[in-house]
């Protein structure tokens, strides 16, 4: 009879911690990589989804941004990715160049955040004031394949201009991008990324450095309709005494349509709850709203975001 209490007893407790192991909710969001906007701000969302979401276990991946976040999602490595709304374009539609060889359709939106705003920033030794000036200069592009590099071919394109142009071609990320410069290893960086980026604050106060116009006349030339014309404000870097002219892309929260209504219900809402807390991760998030939250959304919303968009009004 003892014995049969103890079986008892023990099954009884391994059900119980396999009940416990069940109702555990991992939460990997997908970001970029450490010196950009990304990571602080998936750092900030897993630390306000650990409190308010029970039995979950967030955690913040740092990876090499919107193209490989979008591909680990869609392998079932990430709950939830921030990326660039043109990747989102190119892998809901496929695109073999990209790093998309068929149309990753368990994509599901969650929300638009802030946008991304396409940054050049040169050495004022190297001589660059214009994107003609590029030409023959070594200027790092992001990692390949990344956002950033889908960006920056779109820019050069729309201006006439290709890797074969440039006297070198780097594919790296802010911070590498940034010791370089400073090294005089390299003439100019282009990163797209919220404004007032630590790692370009960093290379502005180390060095005289200008910060490249992308005028209208060129942007206007840039097909895709993820890219909008904005300007970089004065002063947002040491030493750039003026306004200049920029396009930018919308960052976007992208889940997949594996995971359940009300988890992604939760995290839509708890995003939108705690948006101090994003501030505080960086100054980007101040651009998030969520009257903006379904503005330019290119791919069908998860139904656990669309519940919490009817719930305040956003879809009737």
């Amino acid at each position: 009879m003892r014995k049969s209490i103890l079986v008892v007893a023990a099954l009884a407790a391994m059900a119980f911690t396999a009940g416990q192991a069940q109702a555990q909710q991992f939460i990997n969001i997908l970001t970029g990589g450490t010196g950009g906007v990304y990571y602080p701000l998936g750092v900030a969302l897993a630390n306000i989804y650990a409190k308010g979401i029970p039995n979950s276990q967030p955690t913040a991946q740092a990876t090499k941004g919107s193209v490989e976040n979008l591909q680990k999602i869609a392998k079932g490595e990430g709950e939830l990715a921030l990326t660039l709304g043109d990747s989102l374009s190119f892998a809901w539609n496929g695109n073999p160049d990209v790093g998309f060889p068929v149309p990753l359709k368990m994509l599901r939106g969650v929300a638009v955040t802030y946008s991304n705003y396409i940054q050049i920033l040169a050495s004022k030794d190297s001589g660059i004031k214009t994107l003609a000036d590029l030409k023959g200069k070594r200027l790092s592009v992001g990692a390949p394949k990344s956002g950033t590099e889908l960006n920056t071919r779109a820019v050069l394109a729309a201006a006439g201009i290709t890797y074969k142009d440039l006297g070198k071609v780097e594919y790296l990320d802010f911070n590498q991008s940034v010791e370089l410069i400073k090294n005089r290893q390299l003439d100019a960086t282009l990163q797209s990324v919220g404004l007032g980026n630590s790692a370009l604050r960093d290379l502005a106060n180390s060095v005289d450095i200008v910060v490249v116009p992308i005028p209208a006349d060129i942007a206007s030339k840039i097909p895709d309709k993820a890219y909008s014309e904005v300007i970089i404000p004065a002063n947002t870097y040491k030493g750039q005494t003026a306004d200049v002219p920029s396009v930018a892309v919308a960052n976007i929260l992208v889940t997949s349509d594996k995971m359940s209504t009300e988890l992604v219900y939760q995290m839509t809402k708890l995003l939108f709850e705690n948006l101090d807390q994003l501030v505080a991760a960086h100054a980007a998030a101040k651009e998030i709203k969520l009257a903006n939250a379904l503005k330019g959304m290119p791919i069908p919303l998860h139904p656990g975001a669309e519940k919490y968009y009817k719930e305040k009004g956003l879809i009737k």
